[in-house]
């Protein structure tokens, strides 16, 4: 699942390969898939993109928006994009395909779960992508530690590490991917209340996670994760499913757990609980 790194990644790649390319056509539903899903009839997209120009793509959040003439074409979450020059061989499934005037192609596929969007952009209204365009994303100004020591507001006491980092769109983008490293760096445990940390500690988290998602966009992305090319990124991700074994710090186990939804990674000398 693409995050702020990854983002961030496709539009800059996006922007240099794609802009200001000509749509001839826009074919979507090749493969069937119950958990793609489309905003509006899917049908419409071709009537809609065909004979527009590629403007500026952007990464917000988990999101790739990418500007069609009146229109934004929105990549959510779960939804892959890849590029394809003219006449390269394309994947037997995807879900939409966009055709430019020189030949080559953007595909968007699902695997597990993935929404594409057709929108105009002023007026849509969908909580997750208002979050994801106008909350700071951070590596911004806006996103400095004032800001982020607003987001443990209002908390309550049971609120765990995992579940401020990545759910209620505190930070949109900010999932169970890239939080395993973060927690990791800062030596917190995911269910580490967060409101027990001292002043040090949530300094450390924020210092952290700036640093580490600085680290993963400017190293193209998280090596679980592929780039507009289908190449893995740079950043070499110390906890995740590709890399269960021994802690990089202290040579310790690594637990894996289920956790709100999703699988954590930790070490328990290096993360612990109390």
């Amino acid at each position: 699942m693409i995050e702020i790194p990854e983002s961030l990644v496709l539009a800059e790649q996006l922007n240099k390969t794609v802009n200001g390319k000509k749509i001839v056509s826009v074919e979507t539903e090749h493969t069937e898939h119950k958990f793609a899903w489309y905003e509006g009839d899917p049908q419409k997209y071709d009537e809609k993109m065909a004979g527009q120009v590629i403007g500026r793509c952007t990464g917000i959040g988990s999101m790739v928006e990418i500007e069609v003439g009146e229109y934004s074409f929105v990549a959510g979450d779960g939804t892959n994009i890849r590029y394809y020059d003219a006449g390269e061989k394309l994947p037997e499934r995807y879900q939409t395909r966009i055709v430019f005037e020189d030949g080559s192609s953007l595909l968007c596929t699902v695997q597990m779960y993935g929404s594409m969007f057709l929108i105009i952009s002023q007026e849509y209204e969908n909580p997750y992508y208002l979050a994801a365009k106008q909350k700071p994303m951070p590596g911004t100004e806006v996103f400095d530690y004032p800001y982020f020591c607003t987001l443990a507001q209002g908390l309550s006491k049971g609120t765990s590490a995992k579940a401020f980092l990545a759910t209620e769109q505190r930070i949109p983008g900010l999932g169970n991917g890239v939080l395993q490293d973060i927690l990791l760096e800062s030596g917190i445990h995911p269910k580490r209340k967060i409101l027990t940390l001292s002043d040090e500690d949530f300094r450390c988290l924020y210092d952290t996670t700036v640093r580490l998602l600085t680290e993963m966009k400017n190293a193209g992305g998280r090596n679980t994760e592929k780039t507009l090319f289908g190449e893995a990124g740079g950043y070499e991700t110390k906890l995740s499913r590709k890399n269960i074994g021994y802690c990089p710090h202290c040579g310790g186990p690594i637990t894996k757990m289920a956790y709100l939804g999703g699988t954590v990674y930790f070490c328990s000398t290096c993360q612990p609980l109390d």
